[in-house]
């Protein structure tokens, strides 16, 4: 697949790891298109975005998928959190200490760490938390493309992306998710729309006009559907699979065990992360004790069903017929 197909249709292969969030998956599909076809300022970074939503709703996936996308590596990520630079002099962390403090020759944590790997996805977690005079930092990498060290090193951006994620507005987003999912589609097109808007209020009172207009895209991040969450299980299964099949294994789950699965991970407030812990405790736990005491010969698939009387899954596995091979 060529380079400008790959562009071109970005979206859906987000979507294969970002399950729902279309508003947020088309703004950054549409402003990494802009950079790629030159439309972009040459001297700034790939992009710059401010994710906003709670906690599960998919913002550090897409800042993966991402990497990966351009990158061709999900490790291809350089993460800071923020809230570990509340204070003024925390700012030195980032670009290095003055000379004849401690760690002056070890460089910026911020700096070093992009000067290794300039090609990358620069997530910086829970902004809001950052003291002010990091805004100046940021203010100066989302405009010139670039940041100067301690050292007198001159660092490059211009082949980031910078990704910052953000918690303001997320009650707004919360509770109209209780609604989400349950409308008429235009009905819950308009209530995103004025969701949207209840959280570019926030986003105001938190952050001054000059560093907002410096960034590319502000997305906001709804509440995951239950139907949402559906889709995650089927990816984590996916998962689960191919990790069995280094053991000629394989999963099947009938559609009460999946149901129960998502009624227990589903939680508005947390998203996804809940689903995972549940998949974690109710099917990957059981399984690995089954596997350890070898309940599984090779070749086997493995059916997972629910028991309602017990509350709980089953395991059963059932012999997968093997073809002969042939001979030519």
């Amino acid at each position: 697949q060529s380079e400008t197909d790959k562009i071109l249709h970005m979206e859906e292969h987000l979507h294969e790891r970002i399950i729902g969030q279309n508003d947020a998956v088309k703004a950054v599909s549409q402003a990494i298109r802009r950079n790629r076809t030159g439309l972009g300022n040459p001297h700034r970074p790939i992009g710059g975005f401010l994710f906003l939503g709670p906690t599960g709703v998919g913002k550090t996936e897409l800042a993966k998928s991402l990497a990966t996308f351009l990158f061709g590596d999900e490790d291809a990520m350089i993460r800071l959190d923020m809230s570990e630079y509340m204070e003024k002099f925390a700012v030195s962390r980032l670009i290095g200490a003055p000379p004849g403090y401690v760690g002056y020759e070890e460089g910026g944590q911020l700096t070093e760490a992009v000067r290794r790997r300039p090609y990358s996805v620069v997530v910086l977690d829970e902004l809001e938390k950052a003291h002010p005079d990091i805004y100046n930092i940021l203010l100066q990498v989302l405009d010139e493309g670039a940041l100067s060290d301690n050292l007198g090193h001159k660092v490059s951006f211009k082949n980031c992306v910078i990704i910052m994620t953000s918690n303001v507005g997320a009650r707004e987003i919360t509770n109209k998710g209780n609604t989400l999912g349950f409308a008429a589609h235009h009905t819950e097109e308009q209530e995103y729309q004025d969701m949207r808007k209840n959280v570019m209020e926030e986003v105001k009172k938190t952050f001054n006009p000059e560093f907002i207009n410096r960034i590319d895209e502000i997305v906001v991040f709804h509440s995951l559907t239950k139907e949402n969450i559906g889709a995650i299980l089927d990816l984590a299964l996916e998962e689960v699979d191919d990790k069995l099949a280094d053991r000629n294994l394989s999963l099947e789950l009938t559609k009460e065990a999946k149901n129960f699965l998502v009624e227990k991970g589903f939680d508005v407030k947390y998203g996804a992360r809940p689903l995972l812990r549940t998949l974690q405790r109710e099917l990957e736990d059981p399984l690995a004790e089954n596997i350890l005491i070898s309940r599984y010969p090779d070749h086997t698939k493995i059916i997972v069903d629910f028991d309602t009387s017990a509350g709980k899954l089953t395991f059963h596995g059932a012999a997968v017929e093997q073809k002969d091979a042939v001979t030519i």
